[in-house]
């Protein structure tokens, strides 16, 4: 499919089944799907991002992934409060994206359309691609924090993970690309490649623990991940806010989407998703299949050894890591910005 033919389909979605409801105040694509040229195929383990704007102070939980006319939409809702004034969806680096380009599919009060005038004029501008940089910085710094030595090794990983992987976040800021979640990676690396700095790629994998992975180390880790996912999805009763990514729907972007990196020659940007997705469902089964998640943790630990963070030592020796790091990281991210022509002042 042509990611214009799932970007209508999405469309579709938001007038069936969210604008008629109360409260809603428009909607606009997000992710991938705004980045891809209309005639690009959409990959198969790509889904189509979908915000939906409610006009109340506090937004309903989190849709997740709904298949519809041969298209997954993931639907997420927010208010306006949350996105605020142009300033500050141009300083941030995971809204600034989604009002670059032509991404609004409903817009009954005009505010959207508004918006994104006022941020698709100002978004190259170097001011604001630097204070984007700094928002993802500070998002590592911030999620950091949050490790601890209390918490079940699924969440002391994911409170590692996700803040080293937004260290990709700030190089793909940098270069005015897309922040994409499961793909970060080779995203980064792509973009590295472009710059003549795929030295410093080496330097994200190596935080991350995967600089050595091999393709059969990934396969073996994927294979054990796609067993903890196909236990979860049938016992999955307790609410998360990532539960639509582990579900029937969703496992050709988990579990293909893997594959097809690892089959592609990219395994060491698998392992990101690979580890999340895994330690994702250790948190579903430990709420909801205490035994089943002990009878999976095995796997998960070798995975951990693997990536050089067994014990919990050696994630808070990581991330203090990571954090001494931080400077090199915003040098090579105004490296970027200086050398982008499509940065402007």
């Amino acid at each position: 499919m042509k990611v214009a033919q799932a970007r209508a389909a999405a469309a579709g979605w938001v007038a069936e089944h969210a604008a008629g409801t109360a409260g809603f105040a428009g909607a606009f694509l997000s992710g991938s799907a705004v980045w891809l040229p209309d005639e690009a195929e959409l990959p198969p383990a790509s889904d189509v991002d979908v915000t939906v704007v409610t006009a109340g102070a506090t937004a309903p939980p989190k849709l997740g992934k709904v298949p519809w006319n041969g298209v997954l939409v993931e639907v997420t809702y927010t208010t306006w409060d949350a996105i605020g004034p142009p300033d500050a969806v141009l300083g941030s680096y995971h809204l600034a994206g989604c009002f670059r380009a032509d991404t609004i599919v409903a817009d009954p009060t005009g505010r959207l359309t508004a918006l994104r005038a006022a941020v698709s004029a100002e978004h190259p501008r170097r001011v604001w691609v630097r204070r984007r940089c700094r928002d993802a910085e500070l998002r590592i710094a911030d999620g950091l924090r949050t490790l601890s030595a209390a918490l079940p090794l699924h969440d002391r990983v994911t409170a590692w993970l996700f803040p080293t992987g937004v260290t990709a976040h700030v190089v793909l800021t940098a270069g005015l690309r897309n922040p994409t979640v499961r793909l970060r990676y080779a995203a980064a690396r792509d973009l590295l490649a472009e710059y003549g700095r795929l030295d410093r790629y080496e330097e994200l994998l190596d935080l991350l623990g995967c600089a050595g992975m091999t393709a059969s180390g990934a396969a073996r880790h994927l294979r054990a991940m796609t067993e903890v996912f196909d236990a979860a999805v049938p016992t999955a009763r307790t609410p998360f806010p990532f539960s639509s990514d582990i579900t029937a729907a969703a496992r050709p972007v988990a579990v293909d989407g893997g594959r097809a990196l690892i089959e592609g020659g990219r395994h060491r940007e698998a392992v990101f998703w690979i580890a999340a997705t895994y330690a994702r469902c250790l948190k579903i089964l430990s709420a909801d299949a205490p035994a089943a998640a002990a009878a999976h943790r095995p796997a998960f630990e070798d995975l951990l050894a693997d990536l050089g963070v067994a014990r919990p030592a050696d994630l808070e020796r990581r991330a203090r890591r990571l954090l001494g790091l931080l400077p090199r990281l915003r040098a090579l991210a105004e490296e970027i910005v200086a050398a982008n022509p499509d940065v402007r002042d």
